[in-house]
């Protein structure tokens, strides 16, 4: 059997989607004597990326490892977004994961820990809060917490490296030549495969299917979202996140990753958000 989208080939495999109301769900299909029609319905795998609200970062700092905390405004941003994901659960049929993964930098913690407290209120669902640091965003190694102007003077002043590239927060393949650093391609890659990983390790589901909440950053995030074949390589300096608002993606029976709802926040051109 010719594999494409949706289909997985061997003993069993899944057919494309099918609608049963406004609930997508599939259905794979099995061998005769498993199952006397021939196919079961298969539980959707939803991940849902949060970037962090809105925190108190240092002015011409790359966020990266920043570890202050979330404003007034941020803390908001993350009640709402606990109401954007009740509402959504309610909607598609959803079991919400009892785990919410979030990147270890508190900024991110707060949210996740809002998120599961205010979820709790409005759902009557517990949630456990687990740190990865598998979920941070670029790390800059031993240039942590410094500004741009620093970064790029302390470059310039050691003999052994050429200066920065004009480009090089943005850059998705530039890593600083220092200890610890890593390129935006990297950060990408440990997060999408903390995403697989987690993804795959959830239980057989009943009903529509898991949501599993992750939150962390916006440019890891983007990053992992491009080596999940969600996003296309030019999209990544296309778009950002909002903060704290749910970007859905899911993980189709065959392992391919597609967008299913929530906004990318488009970028202006002249953007310098250091995120």
């Amino acid at each position: 059997m010719t594999d494409s989208p949706g289909v997985v080939s061997g003993n069993c495999w899944f057919e494309l989607p099918c609608r049963q109301g406004r609930r997508r769900q599939y259905r794979r299909r099995i061998h005769p004597a498993q199952e006397p029609h021939g196919y079961v319905d298969v539980a959707r795998l939803i991940a849902a990326l949060i970037r962090h609200g809105d925190y108190e970062q240092l002015p011409n700092t790359p966020s990266a490892h920043q570890p202050f905390p979330l404003t007034a405004t941020g803390e908001q941003q993350a009640r709402d977004a606990a109401g954007l994901l009740r509402d959504e659960i309610g909607r598609q049929g959803w079991s919400l994961a009892s785990c919410i993964d979030t990147s270890s930098l508190l900024r991110a913690w707060q949210t996740a820990r809002i998120i599961a407290d205010r979820l709790a209120d409005l759902c009557e669902v517990a949630t456990e809060v687990a740190c990865f640091d598998d979920l941070a965003e670029r790390g800059l190694g031993s240039a942590a917490n410094l500004t741009l102007s620093q970064i790029e003077e302390l470059i310039h002043r050691d003999p052994r490296f050429p200066d920065v590239p004009p480009d090089w927060k943005a850059n998705s393949h530039y890593r600083l030549p220092l200890q610890g650093a890593e390129s935006l391609r990297e950060a990408g890659e440990r997060v999408a495969s903390h995403l697989q990983r987690r993804m795959n390790a959830l239980p057989e589901a009943t009903g529509t299917g898991w949501l599993k909440l992750f939150v962390g950053h916006g440019a890891a995030m983007r990053h992992a979202a491009w080596h999940l074949g969600v996003l296309e390589f030019r999209q990544i300096a296309q778009l950002s996140m909002y903060h704290a608002q749910p970007v859905f993606l899911e993980r189709l029976p065959n392992g391919c990753w597609r967008h299913i709802g929530g906004e990318w926040k488009v970028r202006m051109q002249d953007s310098r958000d250091l995120d």
